[in-house]
């Protein structure tokens, strides 16, 4: 039995393992929304604080161990999920309206979010903006802007 769980955990991270660089993580990281909720309904600008823990936070291009910045990914498929870009998006992250890179090392927003309902997702990356091997990359949540 505890086999066959060994194996079924393996094989669910092996997907979004494929979407992740070299750079290794710490295992215990764990990337994080700090003041928003899967739910919570919020008006714009939405102030948007990012938390990470057992990692440090390091600008775009800044090579120190256990370092990352952050990324977030607006109304796009999860890391590792869809058929629009994910494996682009791993190998250079493009920053566009749907994806909002933080290379000066940010660790808070505030961003204009149209009225409806929208999903949320940090990533954390690395120098060259790549997630981490194990990639560190929080929940989604989905939000909704009056």
């Amino acid at each position: 039995m505890r086999l066959l769980s060994y194996t079924a955990a393996l094989l669910l991270a092996a997907p979004i393992a494929a979407f992740a660089g070299e750079t290794p993580s710490a295992p215990e990281a764990v990337q994080y929304f700090v003041n928003l909720q899967d739910g919570d309904t919020v008006q714009s600008p939405v102030t948007i604080v990012f938390g990470l823990s057992a990692m440090g936070i390091a600008p775009a291009g800044v090579d120190n161990e256990n370092t990352g910045h952050h990324h977030l990914l607006i109304d796009r498929p999860a890391l590792g999920e869809g058929e629009d870009g994910a494996e682009e998006f791993v190998m250079n992250m493009p920053a566009d309206d749907n994806l909002m890179h933080f290379g000066k090392g940010q660790t808070e927003a505030s961003i204009e979010l149209a009225p409806g309902t929208h999903t949320l997702q940090l990533v954390l990356g690395d120098k060259d903006h790549i997630p981490h091997n194990a990639p560190v990359f929080s929940e989604v949540i989905t939000v909704t802007v009056e």
